[in-house]
């Protein structure tokens, strides 16, 4: 069953959100501005369009797998969260790893895509100690060599 995901579109010549291919979890996002990024910058990129979640639901931007590996560009924080709440401009933070090799988007280009997912708000609970587990507190490459 899809969530009815409400969408002003900022710039009407722009493409709403859509899957590539049946079965796709991210809708693709585009760039409504050109932009280059030399080796190391990072920008913000407007997608044009801004939307409204139900309550109890999130909007994750992830980066698009294609990108990093032809280009070694990616999203500074990966996966973006857009809350139910927030109405603005959904805009990315891309960033080229490349060491050598600028990259140019255009208007238009599929920069990123969106995860529609349903969330549980916690309630959370103080304690003195919590349970143990089979991991207690190992972490940071402890299941690693």
């Amino acid at each position: 069953m899809a969530v009815k995901v409400l969408v002003t579109r900022l710039d009407p010549d722009l493409p709403l959100p859509t899957y590539a291919k049946g079965g796709d979890a991210g809708a693709d996002l585009v760039a409504r501005v050109d932009v280059t990024l030399a080796p190391g910058e990072r920008a913000l990129v407007p997608t044009g369009i801004s939307i409204a979640l139900p309550n109890g639901f999130v909007a994750l931007v992830h980066p698009r797998s294609g990108l990093a590996i032809k280009h070694g560009v990616t999203m500074v924080n990966s996966p973006g969260t857009v809350d139910a709440g927030y109405r603005g401009e959904l805009q990315i933070i891309l960033i080229n790893h490349d060491p050598k090799e600028s990259v140019t988007f255009k208007r238009g280009d599929r920069i990123a895509q969106l995860v529609i997912q349903q969330v549980e708000r916690a309630e959370f609970v103080e304690v003195e100690n919590l349970p143990g587990s089979g991991r207690g507190t190992d972490g940071f490459g402890s299941t690693g060599r």
